[in-house]
């Protein structure tokens, strides 16, 4: 009786659930919501979420079609999929929706970075790191660039055992965010130290909005926390030794800052410096695992990726010791036809976001459902990716569509979105291709590699696509030649 008593309770609530968001659906709006569950009462379908991962979205597009409801850390939510359905969102943003990062995102980052701005504050962000992520920054860049992705991989080639390309894709990335971005020199303990924090700083970003001890929210504030302390030294110190040459993307931030005449405040620079970080880290290293993996899927893309090296001269050894790679520039990067072909490739295979998040400031149609002022848009990168008809057998790993002959995706700008579009593209997206350029060409001169395991790692998409246990792979250098 009392085990019946709890079924009845349990499937009441649910009931009631659902009837709370079937209220908020516009009167005034004669489109229907969106089909989809809206899970349990308070946790919604997040624990599901997280569980699942990337099976969740898709499960559910299959399911209710490519615009579908359900209810995800402590918000009602809309899930999109389609160019039609994200040109719609991507180019509403201030009249339709704005960004609304999960409240867990927005809490540990702070008020103060450009992912939480918005209106003309994000303009005004957006235009200062313009020129952080210019052609000329970037190509100031690349000396201290090189010499990171050259350390890490002769690291990897060193190492008798096998490499976790992830775990180690995330250290180099954070010691290209810390020296190239930062300009920091920083002993090997403190950067591993400070890249121990950080870790728990990402790893707590989509945490549920709950504040308490032991949640994943206090432990993301603490991280944050720490690295603001340990940023606010670091910052005083190199703002009293500026040097007119701009040599890292803090020297260009102060000055194009001062250039439009905004007076940065430490807890400015101290949220912009974590950024900073966070902007050329996980994502950046996500999609660095899955350009290694990829290599090792697919040998052909590989031998063709060298043959193109070969023709420009970038696996020789250089006269009087210095490799012609050591000279690359962004001229010569762009030289490389081929390789951009295969940067785009994976991009579009395992885009590093699976989507965005946005908020609707009033109630629009999509696809023929009602979107309500309030609830919260997430428009998915990958299912869009996966589904485009412009793609021609999407499930397949070919960059030869990104060729000169196909172009395949000059047909629909809104099918290829890696790095989302409109006013909230991502600004560092030209950093993040360098640095994949450059770890392939420095990989693809100088090692040979095998996966070190039987079977391919299985690929989870939240909160960023990774190798659910690594991917384990052995690096040995090549012989020079002679």
């Amino acid at each position: 009786m009392w085990l019946m008593g709890t079924l009845l309770a349990l499937v009441l609530a649910r009931l009631l659930w659902e009837l709370r968001w079937r209220l908020t659906r516009d009167p005034h709006n004669p489109l229907p919501l969106p089909q989809g569950s809206m899970g349990w009462p308070l946790v919604g379908e997040t624990l599901h979420w997280l569980l699942q991962g990337s099976d969740f979205h898709t499960c559910r597009r299959r399911r209710h079609g490519n615009v579908f409801k359900t209810h995800l850390l402590g918000k009602p939510v809309i899930r999109v999929t389609g160019a039609e359905n994200i040109r719609k969102i991507l180019l509403g943003e201030h009249t339709l929706v704005h960004t609304q990062w999960p409240q867990s995102t927005r809490i540990i980052l702070g008020p103060n970075t450009l992912v939480n701005s918005a209106g003309d504050a994000h303009k005004e962000k957006r235009k200062v790191l313009a020129k952080v992520f210019s052609r000329g920054a970037l190509e100031s860049y690349l000396p201290r660039l090189r010499e990171v992705v050259r350390r890490q991989v002769a690291q990897w080639c060193a190492q008798p055992d096998a490499v976790d390309v992830y775990a180690s894709a995330k250290s180099l990335t954070f010691r290209i965010a810390v020296r190239v971005l930062l300009g920091l020199r920083l002993n090997e303990e403190r950067v591993v130290y400070l890249g121990t924090i950080f870790e728990q700083l990402i790893d707590n970003l989509f945490s549920l909005p709950v504040d308490a001890p032991l949640s994943g929210l206090r432990k993301g504030i603490k991280a944050r926390e720490i690295l603001h302390a340990n940023m606010e030294k670091i910052i005083a110190e190199k703002m009293a030794q500026q040097h007119q040459e701009h040599l890292d993307a803090f020297d260009y931030m102060l000055s194009s800052a001062k250039e439009y005449g905004q007076n940065l405040s430490i807890q400015e620079l101290k949220e912009t410096a974590v950024e900073l970080i966070f902007a050329a880290h996980s994502t950046t290293a996500s999609a660095s695992t899955s350009l290694v993996l990829q290599l090792l899927r697919h040998p052909g893309v590989a031998a063709r990726l060298k043959a193109e090296l070969d023709s420009e001269g970038l696996t020789s050894a250089g006269d009087g010791g210095q490799s012609p790679r050591e000279r690359l520039g962004l001229d010569e990067l762009g030289r490389l036809s081929y390789l951009d072909c295969v940067i785009k490739e994976v991009l579009r295979f395992l885009p590093p976001v699976s989507g965005g998040y946005r908020t609707a400031l009033r109630t629009f149609e999509l696809d023929g459902y009602q979107v309500p002022k309030g609830w919260s848009v997430m428009y998915s990168i990958r299912d869009t990716h996966e589904t485009a008809a412009v793609f021609q057998a999407p499930e397949a790993f070919d960059p030869d569509r990104f060729g000169p002959e196909r172009r395949e995706n000059r047909s629909s700008r809104f099918s290829y979105v890696p790095f989302g579009g409109g006013a909230r593209s991502c600004v560092g997206k030209e950093l993040a291709q360098v640095i994949l350029k450059t770890l392939a060409v420095e990989l693809l001169a100088t090692c040979t590699w095998s996966l070190a395991t039987r079977d391919f790692p299985k690929m989870q998409a939240v909160p960023i696509v990774h190798p659910v246990n690594g991917l384990h792979v052995h690096f040995v250098q090549k012989q020079p030649p002679g």
